[in-house]
Order: C-alpha cells, then structure tokens, then sequence
C-alpha cells in the first residue's frame, strides 16, 4: 500500500509501498498524484531504476518538456553532471523554466551518483510564500504581473563555458510577462509567482518601486518555515510541482555528482486556463 510519510509540517514527503521498477495501475498513479498535490514533492529511497523505467514512471503524470537549448536536446533524460556548480544557476531560488511560454509542470530527479558530502536540494512552499503576506500585500500582488527573462539565467551558464549562443537563445524564447500570483489548475490555491533566476521586473511600476519590491518577494520565498531540504542517496527520486514550488540545489561540493532528470508539461486537463 502507498502511503505518504511527510518529512516537514509544510512541505516534502517520503514514499513507501510502490516500486519504480514495475508498471503503475491507475489506482497507484491516482494515489501518488493526489500525495505529489498535497505535499508538493515527493520523494522515493531506494529506488534502483533505469533511464527508460525512470521515463515510463514520469510520463504517468505528464507529457515531455525538452527545452531546446539543453544541450542533450535529443534524448528525454537530461543529465546533470557536475564537479563545480557554484554559480551554475541551481544555486539560487528558482522555478524551472518560466521564461517559456508555458512552464513545465514538475519534473523527476534521480539520484545517480554523490560526492562524499553535500550536494542537497531544497524545496519551497510558494503557496505558503503568497498565504503569508500581509493582506495589503497579498492585494498589490494580485494585481500585478512581472517579466521573466532567460538572459539571466543563459548569461551564467555563457559566463560557466557552457556553449550556447546568447542572442540565438533570446530570440527563441523573448522576455514573457506573467501575474505575480499564480492560480494553481488542480488545487485553487494562490501561489507566489517570481524567482531570482528569472524575474526582471514588474510592469507599471517605476524603477525604484521595483528596487524595493521585488528583492523583498524573492527574499521572503526563502524564509526556512517554507522548505524541506534532501539529503540524497544514490537511487533516490524526487517528484516535485513546479507550479507551487521554487527549489535550491546546494552548492557545496567538488567530486562529481550525476543526477537524471525528466521533466514533463502537464496534460490538457491539467493545464492552466
């Protein structure tokens, strides 16, 4: 039997009863489902699985999402393979890919190899973020919308020699605007909607009003009572909503760490209106 052991009283749960190996019946997909949108991110120990089975299991809860600019752009595994990551991008508070112009639902990373200490990911709760705002506040959000930008994020990877073409990139996917207060499709529920990766700025408002505002958004997302964080061990997964989450990948180590992530749109009856 399934079950749903949460590790924070806000955010992340680990998973028993299920096996990545083995084909999911709809009852065991509609179970997980339901837990991944109470708990945000899920997260399975132990789970030994190959590429193709990692795919199979990802693709019960979504279609593919494959940015063109990975540079594995043909194969449906992105591998994230990494000895010095300070400065990557990963280690800042992010949503993944909300310069597109349709964010990705969620993604699954798998844990395939650790260096000897560190290399953590932590996870937080933008519903909460938003919930927590004061009333006044959580008014002007509401009304306003923001720009997300990849130049950002494709100036650091450029910056890491990583061999992407900035302007090639930019005109692929031009800045986008987006409300600051996102309406989760499946739940309802409000959630803060601006990251440190890719957020530039709000519309409408004058340089110095968005030098107060949105540092002090960005920074509140980060507050502790907001996260879980993942101590990984290889075979591991974690499932996480990108539509209610923002997450961190630590930076603090040097031997080579190699994670295997699927990431996934959501189906048409999941989508946002």
């Amino acid at each position: 039997m399934i079950e749903f052991h949460p590790v924070t009283r806000h955010i992340g749960a680990e998973v028993t009863g299920v096996d990545l190996r083995k084909p999911l019946s709809q009852e065991q997909v509609a179970t997980l489902r339901a837990g991944w949108l109470k708990h945000l991110v899920l997260f399975f120990r132990d789970q030994h699985i190959d590429d193709e089975q990692h795919l199979q299991f990802a693709l019960n809860f979504g279609t593919l999402n494959h940015p063109a600019f990975k540079k594995d752009s043909g194969s449906p595994i992105h591998v994230l393979d990494q000895t010095d990551p300070k400065g990557e991008g990963g280690d800042e508070w992010h949503s993944d890919n909300t310069f597109e112009p349709t964010p990705p639902m969620g993604s699954l990373l798998r844990c395939v190899q650790l260096p000897s200490i560190g290399g953590d990911t932590c996870w937080a709760n933008t519903y909460l973020a938003y919930e927590s705002l004061s009333k006044p506040m959580q008014r002007l959000c509401d009304e306003l919308t923001a720009v997300h930008d990849i130049t950002m994020s494709m100036t650091k990877a450029i910056s890491k020699g990583h061999p992407f073409v900035l302007e090639e990139i930019q005109a692929k996917w031009p800045p986008i605007e987006r409300p600051v207060v996102r309406v989760h499709a499946e739940t309802g529920r409000k959630a803060l909607f601006v990251n440190r990766a890719s957020t530039t700025g709000f519309v409408g408002l004058s340089p110095r009003e968005n030098e107060a505002l949105l540092p002090l958004l960005i920074d509140h997302i980060r507050s502790p009572e907001y996260q879980v964080r993942l101590r990984w061990r290889p075979g591991t997964m974690a499932f996480w909503d990108n539509r209610p989450t923002q997450h961190y990948a630590v930076a603090d180590y040097t031997e080579r760490r190699r994670m295997h992530r699927v990431t996934v749109n959501a189906f048409p009856e999941h989508q946002d209106k």
